[in-house]
């Protein structure tokens, strides 16, 4: 175990390790383990803080990075994505799982058919969609194809339902409660640790997708971190890459997913071994 998490942590010592060292130092010695003539000016390059002449001084491109504004832009679609996710998946679940109606377990099937698709596969019906409707290179085109429900989100909540006792529906039957209410009121709320690990989910899926906003996002008013890395990445000077600078700024980039799965992996773990998913 301790050999597989040295594995697993040492490409971010090595992210952390560039970001650290200067675009001459790595040209000169690219296998020192430690930073080389350490310094934070990738860093300063990543945020947008050090002019254009001095970041040209420093190997970079000095045309640095709106991370302000990249970063507002994934908080936007992430939040939008799960906030909406969570709240539609949740009320399909529920009517899967404790709703009786005619072609229910073939409706679900169909349903849950859709975890074998490829997400490539819906790339383009999705952009033409997005195009016919008119939100190209906009939030909401971003988070539409992904923003309502997915077969894994319906599924992972069904299974916590299915497993809650009848008899606290039927307790609340007898108050007098209809199903809109036993869902809000009761079973959603103690559904809270199942919905806590879901969205934590989604947010993380939704924050490190990029093929998809690489498609219909082009210009700053949309673009998201993971699109924002690739144009840093692409304003190459002619000394070289800024490897400095692009590793600070992915770095910057995973360091809230990091923090937010860290906080939440008991909880995550807990979640998914008491929905029966192994």
């Amino acid at each position: 175990m301790g050999l597989i998490v040295l594995i697993t942590l040492l490409p971010f010592y090595w992210i952390l390790r560039t970001a650290l060292s200067t675009n001459a130092g790595l040209n000169a010695h690219p296998t020192d383990p430690l930073p080389v003539d350490p310094t934070t000016t990738g860093f300063a390059r990543a945020l947008g803080l050090q002019s254009a002449k001095e970041a040209i001084a420093q190997g970079g491109a000095g045309g640095g990075l709106r991370f302000w504004r990249y970063l507002l832009n994934s908080v936007v679609v992430s939040t939008l994505i799960t906030v909406c996710q969570i709240f539609f998946s949740s009320m399909a679940a529920y009517a899967f799982a404790r709703l009786r109606w005619r072609g229910r377990d073939t409706v679900f099937a169909l349903f849950l058919a859709g975890l074998m698709v490829p997400s490539i596969f819906t790339l383009l019906p999705n952009f033409v969609l997005i195009k016919q409707l008119g939100l190209i290179d906009t939030l909401l085109g971003i988070a539409l194809p992904t923003m309502f429900m997915t077969p894994f989100a319906v599924f992972f909540l069904r299974q916590f339902f299915m497993n809650v006792p009848r008899e606290v529906e039927e307790a609340a039957l007898l108050d007098g409660a209809g199903k809109v209410r036993i869902f809000f009121r009761v079973l959603l709320p103690m559904a809270s640790a199942p919905v806590l690990t879901l969205a934590v989910l989604t947010y993380i899926t939704a924050w490190n997708d990029y093929f998809w906003p690489l498609m219909v996002s082009y210009s700053d008013s949309s673009r998201v971190l993971t699109v924002a890395l690739a144009v840093f990445r692409s304003q190459t000077p002619q000394s070289g890459t800024d490897w400095s600078g692009l590793m600070a700024a992915t770095l910057i980039t995973a360091l809230p997913m990091l923090v937010l799965y860290g906080v939440s992996a008991r909880r995550i773990v807990g979640s998914i071994g008491f929905t029966g998913i192994k």
